[in-house]
């Protein structure tokens, strides 16, 4: 049996979960409830002052050199300082655990491996770095090589799976 893309019209199997052509959500998931985290404190920033996309970057932290603005939810991460910092998503059982994890933000349903990406933040550059992941990772979507750092600038938009993020560097 099949199901057809609302969005683009696509021919899928059914049970898949996205449009192999346009990303869409092919699941009705009318049952399934999730807690919302609006108005949180992330970083020691309150995330209603946090969502407009191309807002002034010296809003988003005081500390942090860059910040990772997840699209689908709109909430702001701010990497504290330099460093690498893992981006993943924690699973029971687990033995090394992401720095960053997405898995509140439905980050398995969107692809996102347990240790997906690197990203290296460091006072004149940032990089981000595929390792290795299941889905890949796509940088202004284009495809970046996996174990190979990748240069990142301000508003670049990056895709783990299906996930996207905004890298949002606040560097002068």
């Amino acid at each position: 049996m099949t199901i057809k893309c609302p969005n683009c019209g696509h021919v899928e199997e059914e049970g898949t979960l996205f449009c192999s052509q346009c990303n869409t959500k092919l699941v009705d998931e009318q049952g399934r409830h999730t807690m919302s985290i609006g108005g949180q404190n992330l970083g020691g920033l309150p995330t209603d002052r946090l969502r407009q996309q191309d807002a002034d970057p010296e809003v988003y932290s005081q500390e942090a050199l860059l910040s990772l603005h997840l699209i689908r939810s709109g909430e702001i991460v701010p990497l504290p300082g330099t460093g690498e910092f893992i981006i993943g998503r924690v699973s029971e059982g687990q033995s090394i655990l992401p720095d960053v994890d997405l898995e509140p933000f439905e980050a398995y349903e969107a692809g996102v491996s347990r240790l997906h990406a690197l990203v290296s933040v460091k006072e004149t550059d940032c990089t981000i770095t595929d390792l290795g992941s299941s889905n890949g990772t796509l940088v202004n979507k284009q495809p970046i090589q996996a174990h190979s750092p990748y240069m990142l600038n301000n508003k670049d938009i990056v895709r783990l799976g299906r996930f996207d993020i905004q890298i949002l560097s606040h560097k002068s």
